[in-house]
């Protein structure tokens, strides 16, 4: 069986969906991988065919455990090269997620052990995000929850931010938001006003969704 590009990314999609809570079908694949919907039938066809997922009568799609091996594999590679680019050459945290989307097919098995051995594995992402599955009912059971349940006076570690959109991690970067910043919490009437340890900010609801904090204890 070929893995081609195509098949990885569709196969990265549906592990992506999955932990971001979205229950994954025909559609959410276009939405995520921005292809038509006669373009995503065929490559579910295919997929099914090669017994790397498995559709439901309802249309719902999951990954096999060769799915699953595949999509993981691609998610591990990704993660590495957005540690490569931040740890080593410096790149904006905010900006690794793009370059690793185009790096990530082309690094070889023999680059990817030096990756390895240089950086290690374990580790979380420059956006605070685990590698493989981590869904939001797996991130409410470390004790987090999405910076927009957050309420007055709380004080706060940012700890992952949702990744897949340029647009929201250069907002966040702007605001000072990013995985291991400290925050206290001013207001959450509307926009959250929150302190920070150099600057006031202020979050729109729809962005603090998508960020991940945990509650710490006041001194």
């Amino acid at each position: 069986m070929r893995i081609t590009i195509s098949k990885e990314n569709y196969l990265k999609a549906i592990a992506e969906a999955e932990s971001e809570g979205e229950t994954v079908k025909a559609v959410t694949l276009a939405r995520w991988l921005h292809v038509s919907a006669p373009a995503v039938t065929m490559a579910i066809k295919r997929l099914r065919r090669d017994a790397l997922i498995r559709v439901d009568s309802e249309g719902h799609l999951t990954l096999t455990a060769a799915g699953r091996e595949i999509a993981n594999r691609l998610l591990n590679r990704h993660q590495l090269i957005e540690r490569m680019l931040t740890e080593i050459f410096g790149l904006e945290w905010y900006k690794v997620h793009d370059e690793a989307e185009q790096l990530e097919h082309a690094v070889s098995a023999d680059f990817e052990r030096k990756l390895v051995e240089k950086l290690g594995t374990g580790s979380v992402c420059p956006h605070g995000n685990m590698v493989e599955r981590d869904s939001p009912r797996d991130r409410r059971r470390r004790g987090l929850k999405p910076l927009e349940e957050a309420v007055a006076n709380e004080r706060l570690a940012i700890v992952s931010v949702f990744e897949r959109d340029r647009e929201l991690l250069e907002y966040l970067d702007r605001a000072g938001i990013r995985p291991g910043v400290r925050v206290e919490v001013l207001s959450t009437d509307g926009d959250l006003e929150l302190s920070g340890d150099r600057h006031p900010m202020r979050i729109a609801r729809a962005a603090a969704a998508k960020v991940w904090v945990a509650t710490e204890p006041r001194p």
